[in-house]
């Protein structure tokens, strides 16, 4: 693809860095490069002063039909849907659409191109991914929506070159676009999320389908047999399909699942394989488990010798934002799960906690909408099992509903505090309330929008005052 001299349009910069490494690309290939953002230059600020510099045309608070009809490539934000007005006034002109990570996946030469896909669980189980293959070769690169860009890594990038993709739903519908899939690729669980961009559940979930569809005949899908929805995806997988599951997969089978808490490996000619015992990963929660089981799948499928996978996971310390242990402050722990951006996560950081901590929670939830049912999350909450003493709730659209589906599911108003528009006073509360011997959990269950710009911000801000308690 030659891109030295191509009039390239760069589609909504990012406050997440999403446009930062395809506009560096592009600018190096010698392409004539303009970002165009609906934001102002002081909201993009952090994202711009990393661009100072370089040969870019900026058009801000505003797209202008003429950068669009003149343009002959148009690099489109992940945020920026794929019936945009503007993305179709484009492609009547000629241009060629692209997403960061579709020009990425046409300039890789490597034949092991591995994407990593669900609505919990992708992040951890890619970046783990990572590590294992990272102890097998070190050449391994690691990427996509992970606030990492692989494209300045292309010369790096050989034919044997494991690449790992995390793919968002949203990176997906690129890939349907382009008529794309990598040629290994999981699936690691679906909940409703989203929902305030696609019109159902069932709308959201054929978006993660694009992680497969396009494979060949050798292509390899592991799927999640403990998720029904998931399960229907063998349906359509034009390759082969492998399975992981928390309980012994049935006979005819290929993947990985748990047997007497150690994970197993089947081929597919029925071989099984011990990898090594659960109790060998450092992360709690039964969801963790998973992702190792995702994980260790992914590895063997690219031919991942078990020793290396043993010590990638062995060696696994997480990843920030995602249970995360802060701090502890007189007894009392600190934990940072702002990636928590659904009910289904507070599901699973419930039952982590439950699992390793055992102690009573002061839970710091709510948030931005994304027209998301909060019933199930109420319930956990209710539930004296789950020994959540407090709710400390943050100002956001869907702080209301949550609040209605708590009163519903019965939790007394008085262990209701909030909602805050102040976080450090919703952080410092939720310290107080905390006796010793608990635990103060941020796991919102909400977007991050209106009092931050991400959810990686919301982990920082937390992070940040924790340190000064």
């Amino acid at each position: 693809m030659e891109l030295k001299g191509k009039r390239a349009l760069v589609m909504g910069l990012g406050l997440h860095d999403g446009g930062l490494g395809v506009t560096k690309f592009l600018v190096a290939q010698g392409a004539e490069v303009i970002v165009t953002d609906l934001r102002s230059p002081e909201v993009l600020k952090p994202t711009l002063e990393k661009l100072e510099g370089l040969p870019i045309k900026y058009v801000f608070g505003e797209h202008r039909e003429e950068d669009f009809r003149n343009a002959e490539l148009v690099i489109r934000n992940p945020a920026v849907p794929l019936e945009s007005s503007y993305l179709k006034m484009a492609r009547e002109a000629g241009a060629q659409i692209e997403m960061e990570l579709t020009l990425f996946y046409k300039l890789c030469r490597s034949h092991k191109i591995i994407g990593v896909t669900g609505t919990r669980g992708k992040t951890t189980s890619t970046v783990l991914l990572g590590a294992i293959l990272k102890e097998w070769r070190s050449d391994t690169v690691v990427a996509g929506n992970l606030r990492i860009s692989a494209l300045n890594k292309l010369d790096e990038i050989g034919e044997d070159t494991p690449v790992v993709l995390e793919i968002s739903c949203w990176q997906l519908e690129g890939f349907g676009e382009q008529g794309i899939s990598p040629s290994y690729a999981a699936v690691t669980n679906l909940s409703p999320d989203h929902l305030n961009r696609y019109r159902s559940m069932a709308e959201y979930a054929n978006s993660k389908r694009w992680i497969y569809r396009n494979q060949g005949k050798d292509g390899v899908v592991f799927l999640n047999l403990n998720d029904a929805l998931v399960r229907t995806f063998a349906e359509d997988a034009p390759g082969k399909v492998g399975w992981f599951a928390l309980n012994p997969l049935p006979k005819d089978k290929a993947g990985t699942f748990l047997k007497d808490e150690v994970i197993i490996w089947r081929d597919w000619d029925g071989n099984e394989e011990e990898i090594c015992s659960s109790n060998t990963l450092k992360l709690p929660g039964a969801h963790n488990l998973m992702n190792s089981l995702t994980a260790t799948a992914l590895a063997k499928a690219v031919g991942a010798p078990t020793e290396a996978i043993r010590r990638g996971i062995e060696n696994f310390k997480g990843v920030p934002d995602r249970l995360e242990f802060v701090r502890e402050i007189n007894g009392v722990r600190f934990i940072n799960d702002t990636t928590s951006t659904s009910p289904a996560g507070v599901l699973a950081a419930l039952e982590a906690m439950r699992q390793s901590e055992n102690k009573d929670i002061v839970l710091i939830a709510g948030g931005a909408d994304k027209n998301l049912q909060f019933e199930g999350m109420a319930t956990a909450i209710a539930n004296p099992q789950n020994r959540v003493k407090a709710v400390v709730l943050l100002k956001g659209s869907a702080t209301p509903r949550l609040q209605e589906a708590l009163a519903q599911a019965g939790v007394p108003e008085k262990l209701l505090h909030g909602p805050f528009d102040d976080f450090p006073a919703a952080v410092k509360l939720s310290a107080e309330l905390a006796k010793e011997g608990g635990l103060v959990l941020l796991s919102p269950g909400c977007a991050s929008f209106g009092l931050f710009t991400h959810e990686v911000e919301r982990g920082e801000r937390f992070r940040e005052i924790v340190s000064r308690l």
